[in-house]
C-alpha cells in the first residue's frame, strides 16, 4: 500500500516537474531576459514545443500576424484613395479660385511626315476618368475661340492655339451643384473614377454638358445640363435627367460600371440634340425599350421631351450627324473585342421602329473571362453571336477585334472621316463609298488616349489625356 502510495506521489511530483520545465522553456522562447535557456533549444526543437506542447501560443501569434497585415492592407487602401482624392480637390481649388490655366507647346513627329502640335494644359487638369492623373477634359468652338471642359467641371477658354504665351481663362460655373466632390469620390476604380463630365456641347448660344448623375443614392445615369454663354458665369440648369437609374449593388445582374455611360452630344437640328446613354453593365437594358439605357436619344432643348431613335448599344462613345448623306455616325465600346463603327439612317428616325444594332445578343467581342464554366449563365442570357442580320439586327459598319478603345468620330471631307481610340492611342481616318461601306482605313499612332475630337479650319484637334494635352493636326 505505502509502495503504490509512493509510485504515485513520484509521477504526481514529475508531471510538476515536466509541467513547470514546459511553462519555464515557453516562456524563455519569447523572453529575450532568458537567453540562455533559449540557446540549449534549436529552433526546430522551439518549434516543435510551439507547436505540439503549446499551439495556442503559435495560433495567438499568427492570428496576430494576420491582423497586422489586414491593418497593413487597410491603410494603404485608405491611403490610395485619398492619393485620388488629392488632385480632385486640387482641381476642384483650381476651379474655386478661377486660376488661369497654362499651357506649354511642343511638336510631336507622327508616320507619313505629320507633325502634332501640342498644347499640354500644366495646370488645373489634375484629375483623370481612366487614370487618377493627370486630368481627362473635352473641347469645342465658338466664335474665334476654342473651350475646354475638365472632367471635375474646370470651364475655360482661350482665342486660337498659336502660341503657349497665352492662357486658358477660367469661366465661372455651378456645374459642382450637380455632380461634386461627394460623387467624384464614390467608388473610384483601379486609377480613375467612375463618376465624371461626360461631353461638353456649344450649340445656338448655349452650352450643354453631359454628366453622371446620382439620381437617387447610389443611383445612377447619364443626364445633361446646359446654360446660356458667356464668358464671365454660366448658371446651368438640367435639361434632361432620366426619371430611372441603375444601383451600385442592387441591380439585376449584379454587374455595375459607370464607365459604361455614353454621354456623347451633339447637335442634330435646331431644336434638337442627340445624346448617347450606355448600359452601365445592365447588358438587358439595352433590349428594353422602356429603359433609356443602352439608347441614342434625340432630346428637344426647347421641351425637354425626347424620344429613342436606336437601341442596342453597349457603351456609345461617338456620335457624328452626317447631314449631306442624312446618316449619323456612332462608335461604341464592345465588351472584350468587337469594338464597332455603326449607321443609323436618319431617314428612319420619324418612323415608329426604333432601329437596333444588337446588344447584347450579337457582338464580335466576348463576355470578360471569355467561354467557360463560369460564364456559361451569362452567355445563356446574353449569347453574343458573331452575325447581327441573322438574328434581325443592323450589322457594324466596321467592327475592331482586338477592341481598340474607340471614341469620338468626325467628318472631315466629302467621304473622309476620321475616329479616335482610348486604348490603342491612334488615330484612323477612312472613307465611306457610294454603297455607304467602309474603304481605305488608315491608322496613325500618336502615342497617348485620346477623349475627344475637334474639327475647324482644316485642323483636327484632339484631347490627349495622358498628359491633358491639346493636340493639333493640320490635315489639308
Amino acid at each position: 500500500m505505502i509502495k503504490k502510495l509512493s509510485t504515485k506521489i513520484i509521477l504526481i511530483l514529475i508531471s510538476i516537474v515536466i509541467l513547470i520545465c514546459f511553462l519555464l522553456i515557453n516562456s524563455s522562447i519569447n523572453n529575450d531576459r532568458h537567453n540562455y535557456l533559449k540557446s540549449l533549444l534549436s529552433d526546430d526543437q522551439k518549434y516543435f514545443i510551439k507547436k505540439y506542447i503549446f499551439p495556442y501560443k503559435m495560433v495567438s501569434q499568427q492570428q496576430e500576424l494576420i491582423s497586422q497585415q489586414q491593418e497593413l492592407i487597410s491603410q494603404q487602401k485608405e491611403m490610395l484613395n485619398k492619393t485620388k482624392q488629392v488632385f480632385t480637390i486640387l482641381e476642384l481649388d483650381t476651379k474655386e479660385k478661377g486660376l488661369d490655366i497654362q499651357i506649354k507647346e511642343s511638336d510631336l513627329k507622327l508616320s507619313n511626315d505629320l507633325i502634332l502640335n501640342k498644347y499640354k494644359l500644366i495646370s488645373g487638369f489634375y484629375s483623370g476618368i481612366n487614370s487618377k492623373f493627370p486630368g481627362s477634359g473635352y473641347l469645342d468652338f465658338y466664335e474665334d475661340n476654342i473651350f475646354i471642359l475638365s472632367a471635375r467641371g474646370i470651364i475655360a477658354f482661350r482665342k486660337g492655339l498659336n502660341n503657349d504665351e497665352e492662357n486658358f481663362k477660367q469661366i465661372k460655373n455651378n456645374i459642382n451643384d450637380f455632380i461634386g466632390l461627394n460623387q467624384f469620390k464614390k467608388y473610384q476604380y483601379k486609377q480613375g473614377s467612375w463618376f465624371s463630365l461626360k461631353d461638353l456641347l456649344i450649340f445656338n448660344g448655349k452650352i450643354f454638358i453631359s454628366y453622371t448623375e446620382e439620381i437617387n443614392d447610389d443611383c445612377w445615369n447619364t443626364s445633361i445640363i446646359y446654360g446660356d454663354l458667356n464668358y464671365k458665369n454660366i448658371k446651368f440648369t438640367k435639361l434632361f435627367s432620366p426619371k430611372k437609374c441603375i444601383h451600385i449593388v442592387n441591380n439585376i445582374d449584379n454587374e455595375f460600371n459607370a464607365h459604361q455611360s455614353g454621354g456623347r452630344i451633339i447637335p442634330f437640328d435646331d431644336k434638337n440634340i442627340l445624346l448617347s446613354v450606355g448600359d452601365y453593365r445592365s447588358r438587358y437594358l439595352a433590349q428594353d425599350k422602356e429603359s433609356l439605357n443602352g439608347k441614342i436619344i434625340k432630346i428637344n432643348i426647347e421641351k425637354s421631351d425626347f424620344k429613342i431613335i436606336s437601341m442596342g448599344h453597349r457603351n456609345p462613345q461617338g456620335l457624328y450627324y452626317d447631314k449631306e448623306k442624312n446618316i449619323i455616325l456612332e462608335t461604341e465600346h464592345g465588351p472584350k473585342g468587337g469594338d464597332e463603327i455603326n449607321i443609323i439612317d436618319a431617314d428612319k428616325i420619324n418612323e415608329d421602329e426604333i432601329q437596333n444594332f444588337g446588344w447584347p445578343i450579337s457582338s464580335a467581342g466576348e463576355h470578360y473571362g471569355e467561354r467557360n464554366e463560369y460564364n456559361q449563365k451569362k452567355y445563356d442570357k446574353y449569347p453574343l453571336y458573331k452575325s447581327h442580320n441573322d438574328h434581325g439586327y443592323i450589322e457594324p459598319l466596321k467592327s475592331f477585334v482586338p477592341s481598340i478603345g474607340i471614341s469620338e468620330i468626325h467628318k472631315i471631307g466629302e467621304s473622309k472621316y476620321v475616329v479616335s481610340s482610348l486604348r490603342d492611342k491612334s488615330i484612323y481616318f477612312f472613307e465611306l463609298n457610294n454603297k455607304k461601306q467602309l474603304i481605305n482605313l488608315n491608322r496613325i499612332e500618336v502615342f497617348e488616349r485620346i477623349r475627344d475630337l475637334g474639327f475647324k479650319d482644316d485642323k483636327l484637334y484632339l484631347f490627349m489625356e495622358d498628359t491633358a494635352s491639346i493636340g493639333v493636326l493640320d490635315i489639308k
